[in-house]
């Protein structure tokens, strides 16, 4: 259905062209400006706007994307459902959804981050209404900690103001340099408008290793006790997590208003992943690449990598990131 009405724009744009130059100049004139209209119906149908075409939450995709993608973080899969399934259904929430993603390299963070975008938005991460700012990246240098506040402020209120249903996601938070996220904390609170811009729709995701240690330590202590990891709730793990995040002098929440104020609404603890979950991973990859998925390979892909602690082997030091690149070798 789309293809044809691509297919019947064009054709009527180009055959505007060609009656151009059939017409006398009064005619000409009037063909022109037809053309100029199909010209911006055709430049809109494709171009991605702050509507229900192009903005649309599938909750139903994300609980199945959790369910069938995302391995060995239960607690994870159950908050950000709960979570973004709640303010995606609310009209009018009363301050925007923030989320600070905590666990170590290879766990899921980016991923989840990933899926909650393709189940928001038909272009996904690939949506201009999706901003991604990495600390090392666009905030290297701390001398520049007061030009990149105001940058920072401006970048968020340009992009809210072109559409309230924005979403940012702010990674290496733990490289961030202390002080810099406290300049968009106006943003994140309860008003109902700032500058006459409202905030409340919007999405902030902080991604961070702060706080993994404190996650293995609780994951490797129920490994000991011999109880299962899907025995770990999340009132194991927030309070140390948000402590430990907040009094890192390394991190970019050290010490934040943002966790004084008790505006990021959840903490998330991605676990150590096992080497079932890798076996798993390298299955998903081979699927997602039309591979048959194999278990051999699996295998020989998971005992290639590195666990910790080093007599026990337990947990994957790199998690499931470096799955890619080992498929190609194996594959």
């Amino acid at each position: 259905m789309r293809a044809r009405h691509v297919y019947v724009l064009l054709h009527m744009f180009l055959t505007v062209g060609v009656l151009v130059n059939a017409f006398d100049p009064i005619t000409t004139t009037v063909v022109i400006g037809i053309g100029a209209t199909l010209g911006r119906t055709i430049y809109n149908y494709f171009r991605e706007s702050c509507d229900s075409k192009w903005i649309a939450f599938n909750a139903t995709g994300l609980r199945n994307d959790l369910d069938t993608k995302l391995f060995g973080q239960h607690i994870a899969s159950r908050i950000i459902l709960k979570a973004v399934s709640g303010f995606m259904s609310n009209e009018n929430p009363k301050k925007p959804l923030v989320l600070s993603l905590h666990g170590w390299t290879g766990t899921g963070k980016n991923f989840v981050s990933k899926l909650i975008a393709e189940n928001i938005y038909k272009e996904g991460m690939d949506s201009s209404f999706v901003h991604v700012f990495t600390s090392t990246l666009h905030f290297p240098h701390q001398s520049q900690n007061a030009t990149y506040k105001s940058q920072l402020q401006q970048w968020i209120k340009g992009n809210v103001t072109n559409c309230e249903r924005s979403m940012f996601i702010f990674d290496e938070m733990d490289k961030m340099h202390p002080g810099l996220i406290d300049s968009i904390k106006p943003y994140l609170d309860y008003y109902v408008k700032l500058d006459g811009v409202s905030y409340r729709k919007s999405i902030f995701i902080f991604l961070s290793n702060a706080g993994g240690e404190s996650i293995i330590q609780t994951a490797l202590d129920f490994w000991k006790q011999g109880r299962d990891r899907e025995e770990i709730e999340l009132k194991d793990l927030e309070t140390s997590l948000s402590l430990s995040v907040f009094n890192n002098n390394q991190s970019g929440f050290y010490r934040t208003n943002l966790i004084d104020k008790n505006l990021v609404d959840f903490f998330v603890p991605f676990l150590p992943l096992e080497y079932r979950h890798v076996v798993q991973c390298a299955m998903a990859e081979m699927k997602a690449r039309d591979i048959k998925p194999d278990q051999d390979v699996a295998d020989m892909v998971a005992r290639d990598l590195v666990y910790f602690p080093k007599s026990e082997r337990v947990f994957s030091v790199k998690g499931c990131k470096t799955i890619e690149s080992k498929l190609d070798y194996y594959t």
